[in-house]
């Protein structure tokens, strides 16, 4: 037997969208796949075996071979640099990291505190600006570091703008806009290519 396809896919919002956009490429997952509370499971129709976990750990998955492939935000790729192929942009979960902060507020001149759950990203960004900042690592409710007074400013990413909005903040730059990503490890790249090319093809079709 053909050993299966290993695919991490991260639970949540990309998760629902990644699912449709495998059965719009033709792929059988029964639907049950949808509500189920297993962390990995098989759809012997296809030979795949689904892991899911946490967007944050799913480059770290492919990284090491546990699976073959994965789909994970363009922010998790930019801030963890993990040793994978970003073989394919699946155009899903559409949002952006942008740099926001309470109105008509300047930051500090002298190292301002920038916030965020995105500390490589920030880092780069402020110092390709030519400016340098101190980094807070926080990992929830980034929105309330500028209100508390812990930092001048935060890096975050946005999706409507909405909680922003709610807690008072406005943005003030945008960094890069994000989507998700079909990434693959590179051996399996090699060892399971006309499997990975196929499935490759086969979104490309439908996004």
């Amino acid at each position: 037997m053909i050993e299966p396809l290993t695919i991490a896919m991260p639970k949540g919002r990309i998760f629902e969208e990644a699912v449709d956009l495998l059965r719009k490429a033709g792929y059988q997952l029964p639907p049950e796949f949808d509500d189920s509370r297993k962390l990995i499971i098989d759809v012997e129709e296809e030979n795949f075996r689904f892991i899911l976990s946490k967007p944050t750990d799913v480059a770290t998955y492919v990284e090491h071979g546990v699976a073959d492939l994965g789909i994970a935000g363009k922010d998790v790729l930019l801030e963890e640099d993990r040793d994978v192929y970003e073989v394919l942009d699946l155009k899903i979960s559409g949002c952006y990291l942008a740099v926001a902060g309470l109105p008509n507020t300047k930051m500090n001149d002298v190292a301002p505190k920038i916030a965020t759950k995105y500390p490589k990203v920030a880092a780069t960004f402020f110092r390709e600006q030519g400016e340098q900042v101190e980094i807070i690592k926080l990992n929830g409710s980034i929105e309330l570091a500028p209100i508390i007074g812990l930092a001048d400013r935060i890096v975050d990413i946005v999706s409507t703008g909405r909680t922003l909005k709610e807690n008072g903040l406005v943005e003030y730059e945008t960094i890069t806009p994000i989507t998700s990503r079909l990434i693959v490890n590179p051996v399996s790249y090699r060892i399971k290519d006309q499997r990975i090319s196929e499935m490759v093809a086969s979104l490309s079709e439908v996004i």
